[in-house]
């Protein structure tokens, strides 16, 4: 349980923030903005905070009336209330307390989304692409913006690669409990037997960092400019458009090679950002080996977190024993919120109980 004390003092927090954004010429820039967006962040916070005071002081309340009352109908209604109420402060203490652990700095970031075709062949590829359109659909159904940034086409059809930036409010937040192996049990459509098959795509998802997240020297990249290849006849680029950008200190290389060299040479910086920038986070929380484990998944690319059951119409994902038999509303988008609302539920009570524990 929260105690009062910390209660004061997150009141006492908010007050105080208050009172110096009305002095903004007593900070800097750099500091008054960092200030506000403390206050904003609390705002919520202390929303809870009032209820949960309030609710304690009307329990007390009711106990003595139970207590001292001469009323016999007037004690009777009190315990009701009292009891009421006794189920649920706990929910609303739990709640506060869900918001007041550590936030992680990446959650209201934009991501970036890269999906590959594993095994399988030509099922994993055209897997590929039903993650990508089920990513799609998500996206539009939260109000983000998913605009592809590259793609290698498969023959059969989907992506051997795919990559896209997600743009948005609080993407990284539902989106990165995604990066791992996504299975599929189905029969293939060039499969004339009947026999199910079982194929895999892997997606990571990368935070997008700013350039005030991640400074890249001029002196630490080796940018290199070549012909993009392509199909052929009409479809291939002539002119010396592609762009690979190389961070000499990591080894980190990135490709892009759309027809116009500026948009690559952005595109590029963007990404290499983002993988740097994910580099220092596995980097950091390798040392918080405690804070991993009170997580749903460890963002390992290899872990196999998800099967999508065509014959059983089934989702499982493995981390929280989920399944649910929706099979066409999760590929369609719309039953996505389910499992990621789930995931991060799961990983909140996760890192409550450690954090109750004293990890």
């Amino acid at each position: 349980m929260i105690s009062d004390e910390r209660l004061q003092q997150l009141t006492d927090r908010y007050d105080y923030l208050g009172h110096a954004l009305g002095t903004p010429d007593k900070f800097s820039n750099e500091e008054f903005v960092k200030l506000s967006r403390e206050y904003a962040d609390l705002g919520p916070v202390i929303e809870a905070v009032n209820a949960l005071q309030a609710g304690r002081e009307e329990m007390a309340d009711l106990a003595e009336m139970i207590e001292s009352g001469d009323d016999p109908e007037m004690k009777e209604l009190a315990q009701e209330e009292f009891l009421a109420l006794k189920e649920k402060l706990p929910e609303m203490d739990r709640a506060l307390s869900i918001q007041l652990l550590p936030k992680d700095a990446a959650d209201e970031k934009s991501a970036i989304l890269e999906i590959r075709a594993g095994t399988g062949g030509d099922e994993a590829a055209l897997f590929a692409g039903d993650l990508y359109e089920m990513y799609e659909k998500y996206a539009a159904s939260q109000g983000w913006k998913m605009e592809m940034v590259s793609a290698s086409p498969a023959d059969v059809g989907g992506f051997k690669e795919v990559m896209a930036n997600v743009s948005g409010k609080g993407v990284f937040a539902k989106l990165k409990f995604e990066s791992g192996v996504h299975r599929v049990q189905r029969v293939p459509v060039t499969e004339s037997g009947g026999r199910i098959h079982t194929s895999a795509a892997t997606v990571a998802v990368l935070p997008e960092a700013e350039e005030v997240d991640i400074d890249i020297r001029p002196e630490d990249i080796r940018i290199d400019t070549m012909r993009a290849s392509g199909s052929g006849g009409q479809h291939v680029n002539t002119t010396d458009s592609a762009v690979r950008i190389t961070h000499l200190p990591t080894g980190i290389m990135v490709v892009q090679s759309e027809k116009s060299q500026h948009k690559n040479r952005d595109k590029a910086m963007k990404i290499l950002r983002a993988r740097l920038y994910d580099r220092e986070r596995e980097m950091a929380a390798a040392e918080r080996s405690e804070d991993r484990k009170a997580q749903v998944g460890s963002g390992d690319r290899s872990e196999r977190i998800r099967t999508y059951n065509f014959p059983q119409g089934r989702v499982t994902d493995h981390r929280i024993g989920l399944t649910l038999h929706k099979l066409d509303q999760i590929l369609a988008g719309e039953g996505l919120s389910e499992v990621i609302d789930a995931l991060i539920s799961e990983d909140q009570a996760a890192k409550l109980s450690a954090m109750e524990a004293g990890y």
